[in-house]
């Protein structure tokens, strides 16, 4: 979005409802005298324009030129600066229908708003100062969640939990550079860094900075989800599997062999973690061309996976096609082995040879038929993709590629004025901490070029 190339008080409006039949729409205003052009197409206006602050007016949107009533409605009354934008707003409530919403907004156009631009009320509620980009950022991680876990993850950062933290080392930098400036004004001895300044508080904001760093790792994984691929012979149970983490009919179950010869794919919540699961075909030498496509997809899809779940029927037994798959693929991407149709054994003893166990990064059993240890193969998958990352939650985690970069920068920077020795004037250690200092500063966005800002907003939808 080019944050240049309108005036921000300039009255805006956009549909913030999917423009599907529903029983709500909803259309949002914001701006200067917003309340006023409004009343020009409402049936109430002198009602409209002495609404309190935070109030609900009932009455109808009516097309002045010919005075036909468009729809009855609801209008929240919002005031500047305790509105979402920090501007005076109003949203208006109408009924879902797509022919209804759109001809509000038509009218809308025609007296007075121009169309927002995408994420112009969330850009203008940082400029008014009731976010900042860390929030801001936050909101489009909550309306592109995928699970229970990336939601909860993003709603932190919306409540000021990642702000709160980058405030706070900002503070013991800002300290410590307090009583540099103290010594460079009144020298005892030369101006030197040796034995001039408590360097606690720098190495409290470099171990948490650290960690901020860190934590992206994690963070990106419950953001931007994993690829898993289901892979195995041929009536493994591979699509009753499938079915069974969506808990929906997607996949076509048979006993016949070859029943799967293409791939289909959809997202799954492995105990929080979101994740591509593909359902493949099954492994096995065909003479059936279209069969031999599908299992050389299977493993083009195998060697770009995050993670691999290999099955095998226990009933069955493995074979030398599942080692050879197995110890193939297991050395460059972590594979889980998923012993199935467990409930076939009863109490049958089911014994893995020491080389394949050692293989494979973890084994669990289940019955997919009967959707059994299914949360245990979650737990296992999550374990996997988590691997070395820290997702302890001690402090807020990173929500962005953005933050991400702009904190390591800052930690270069905070690790250098550490690391410079008696030789250097205190004055270089000053400019090495105010540099960490606008690198946090552009993560909340105390100081942010407008490219950045306009890469960052135009992301989000129109009405938001």
């Amino acid at each position: 979005m080019d944050n240049t190339g309108y005036t921000p008080e300039e009255p805006i409006a956009a549909i913030a409802t999917a423009l599907v039949p529903a029983a709500l729409g909803i259309i949002r205003v914001s701006g200067k005298s917003c309340r006023k052009l409004l009343s020009s197409i409402f049936s109430r206006p002198k009602a409209l324009l002495a609404a309190l602050p935070n109030s609900i007016v009932y009455g109808w949107i009516v097309d002045p030129s010919n005075g036909e009533k468009v729809d009855e409605v609801l209008v929240s009354v919002f005031c500047a600066p305790k509105s979402f934008t920090g501007e005076d707003m109003a949203e208006i409530s109408c009924h879902g229908g797509v022919s209804v919403v759109t001809a509000i907004y038509a009218l809308l156009l025609k007296h007075g708003f121009r169309s927002a631009e995408r994420g112009e009320f969330t850009f203008r509620a940082y400029i008014n100062g009731k976010t900042d980009l860390t929030r801001a950022e936050a909101v489009r991680e909550i309306i592109d969640s995928k699970t229970a876990g990336s939601r909860s993850r993003a709603a932190g950062r919306l409540a000021g939990n990642l702000y709160d933290v980058i405030d706070s080392i900002k503070k013991s930098i800002v300290d410590t550079i307090a009583d540099i400036e103290v010594e460079i004004e009144y020298p005892e001895d030369e101006e030197t860094i040796a034995d001039t300044f408590d360097p606690s508080k720098l190495k409290e904001a470099e171990r948490r900075l650290s960690q901020l760093a860190d934590s992206w790792t994690s963070e990106k994984i419950y953001q931007d989800g994993a690829r898993v691929v289901l892979c195995g012979r041929t009536n493994a149970g591979k699509s009753s599997l499938f079915n069974s983490l969506l808990k929906e009919e997607r996949a076509i179950v048979s006993n016949i062999e070859g029943t799967t010869r293409d791939f289909i794919e959809s997202w799954v919540d492995f105990d929080g973690i979101p994740a591509r699961l593909f359902d493949t075909a099954g492994l096995r030498d065909t003479e059936d061309v279209i069969e031999q496509r599908g299992v050389e997809r299977t493993k083009d899809l195998s060697r770009e996976a995050d993670l691999i779940l290999y099955m095998v029927d226990m009933s069955a037994g493995i074979t030398d096609d599942d080692r050879e798959f197995i110890k193939e693929n297991s050395s460059k991407i972590p594979l889980i082995l998923v012993l199935n149709k467990s409930d076939k054994l009863g109490g049958t003893d089911f014994s893995l040879e020491t080389e394949l166990e050692s293989a494979v990064s973890s084994v669990v059993k289940i019955s997919a038929k009967l959707g059994s240890q299914l949360d245990s193969l979650s737990s296992a998958v999550k374990s996997l993709l988590l691997k070395g990352a820290k997702t302890e939650r001690e402090q807020a985690g990173l929500g962005s590629e953005r933050q991400k970069n702009a904190v390591e920068q800052a930690l270069l920077c905070v690790r250098h004025a550490l690391s410079l020795s008696a030789d250097y004037a205190l004055d270089a250690v000053v400019q090495d901490l105010e540099d960490s200092l606008d690198f946090l500063g552009a993560v909340t966005g105390d100081v942010t070029p407008d490219d950045i800002l306009g890469s960052i907003f135009s992301r989000f939808c129109v009405g938001k």
